[in-house]
């Protein structure tokens, strides 16, 4: 769903820099095209490119469509320019050096959406949701549980899987109460996208830090106490509002389809191996995701062959007649294909992600991120730059704002990554529509969660915003 941010919105806040530098300032192997043509028509397709990206619930366009259009066209223009003065190796390589970035991220996603589409198939989230339904808690309860799982769980999975999730139980145990559903949900996005923040899996602005190599895996983690923060001021006040009611349970049971606990195992056994790897062999994180996709083919291969023989074991030393039939119904399902779980992985967002970090690599190779960081990294205090980037990321994507970031390459100390981080990945939850989560939300709460609704507590959001970043200057002093 993953999410958030337009290189243009920085742009047109310094609309003067555009013209502030010599056209065609040949430097080496970079041609500065900032005040050229190509570079304003780079800037104005990437900017219509996200504008249709932002409509994309009005005009029913998926968001990749634009972007991968934009991002073709710009680097044309780019290879057109360099190739008519000799120099279309140097666009060949800027292309390729893009691209080379992209791959590592899209296979390291496409191995992470694999394995938790795989336990959705195994019933495990709709598990987790009916034990929670049948339990009886109450709607202030439910509240927090939903909260404190979001914030646990999208570390681990990613914040749009952890909100749909979340907001399943919610809109089951509140049938009806429309405040409590809009209280949770909100809630549910401020927990998805805090807990993410302070995890290298846990959004894919906290997975680009670390595959660039800025911050070290352990070094996420002093990210927690703020990310808590974040989530707990919003959430104190919004269950204030929560009604003392107690729920009813539907009865229902959801049994897990065999094998789920261990594809967890086998997932913990992944994100081993990409850690191990990138720290102690010095390779790329994805090495270790594809060798964990590798081991749940041959673990979904083993499923295959021993299906029959383990249902026909199974219903010959069973006496109930229930369970009979549970294992019948189970046994009769189609064999688990470890591709049709490929199959469903969001290709939109992965195409999308494709897009924006190609349109926004163009326009630093045109010489836009240059500029920009020049006025945001140098003019500026670090800190006022990056609580900027957090409330520039409410508004529109944080993948681009933070892939931009890194492709100024500022001079930052640890502890200004770790800010950086930490307010792309929560500063989303100001507005409902700065997160795939909060996205989501608004199609599967339709006409409860709503922008205007969202915008009502965005000041309570705010608190804990501020909050989380005083907490990090002051609980991580020694970073800075």
């Amino acid at each position: 769903m993953l999410k958030r941010s337009n290189l243009l919105s920085i742009l047109m806040i310094f609309p003067t820099l555009f013209f502030s530098t010599s056209v065609l300032a040949n430097t080496g192997n970079y041609l500065d095209l900032t005040s050229h043509w190509i570079g304003y028509l780079a800037i104005l397709l990437f900017a219509f490119a996200y504008c249709l990206v932002m409509l994309e619930d009005v005009i029913h366009l998926r968001k990749s469509k634009p972007v991968l259009i934009a991002a073709g066209i710009i680097w044309a223009m780019i290879g057109f320019y360099y190739s008519q003065h000799g120099m279309s190796h140097a666009g060949e390589a800027a292309f390729r050096h893009n691209l080379l970035e992209y791959a590592e991220l899209f296979f390291f996603l496409l191995v992470a959406m694999t394995y938790i589409n795989t336990m959705e198939e195994r019933k495990l989230f709709d598990a987790l949701r009916s034990w929670m339904v049948n339990k009886g808690f109450s709607l202030r309860l439910v509240f927090w549980l939903t909260g404190i799982l979001a914030f646990f769980i999208s570390p681990i999975a990613d914040n749009l899987t952890t909100a749909l999730l979340m907001c399943a139980i919610v809109m089951k145990v509140g049938e009806g109460n429309h405040k409590f559903i809009l209280l949770s949900c909100i809630n549910i996005v401020v927990a998805a996208n805090a807990g993410g923040a302070f995890s290298p899996f846990g959004d894919i602005t906290t997975l680009m830090v670390w595959q660039k190599g800025v911050v070290d895996f352990t070094t996420f983690f002093a990210l927690f106490i703020p990310s808590v923060v974040n989530f707990l001021i919003p959430a104190i006040i919004f269950s204030l509002f929560i009604p003392k009611m107690d729920t009813k349970s539907d009865g229902e049971i959801i049994q897990l389809k065999r094998g789920a606990r261990r594809i967890v195992a086998l997932f913990l056994v992944t994100i081993f191996f990409a850690v191990a790897g990138h720290s102690f062999l010095g390779m790329p994180p994805v090495l270790g995701m594809m060798t964990g996709l590798g081991l749940l083919q041959f673990f979904a291969f083993f499923l295959r062959k021993t299906q029959k023989d383990h249902y026909k074991y199974a219903m010959a030393h069973t006496v109930d007649k229930k369970e009979h039939e549970r294992l019948r119904a189970l046994g009769n399902g189609a064999p688990f294909d470890i591709f049709t779980k490929v199959a469903k992985a969001e290709w939109d967002t992965l195409l999308f992600f494709y897009g924006v970090v190609l349109c926004v690599g163009g326009l630093g190779f045109i010489g836009y991120l240059s500029m920009v960081s020049e006025v945001m990294y140098s003019n500026w205090d670090p800190t006022y730059a990056n609580v900027f980037v957090g409330m520039l990321s409410a508004v529109v994507d944080n993948i681009p704002v933070m892939f931009a970031v890194l492709s100024m390459h500022p001079d930052m100390s640890t502890g200004q990554w770790l800010l950086v981080t930490l307010t792309a990945g929560v500063g989303g939850s100001m507005l409902s529509i700065g997160s795939a989560a909060g996205v989501a939300l608004m199609g599967q709460a339709r006409g409860i969660y709503t922008f205007g609704a969202h915008l009502k507590w965005t000041p309570v959001i705010a608190l804990g915003y501020i909050a989380s970043i005083l907490v990090h200057l002051w609980v991580n002093a020694s970073y800075f």
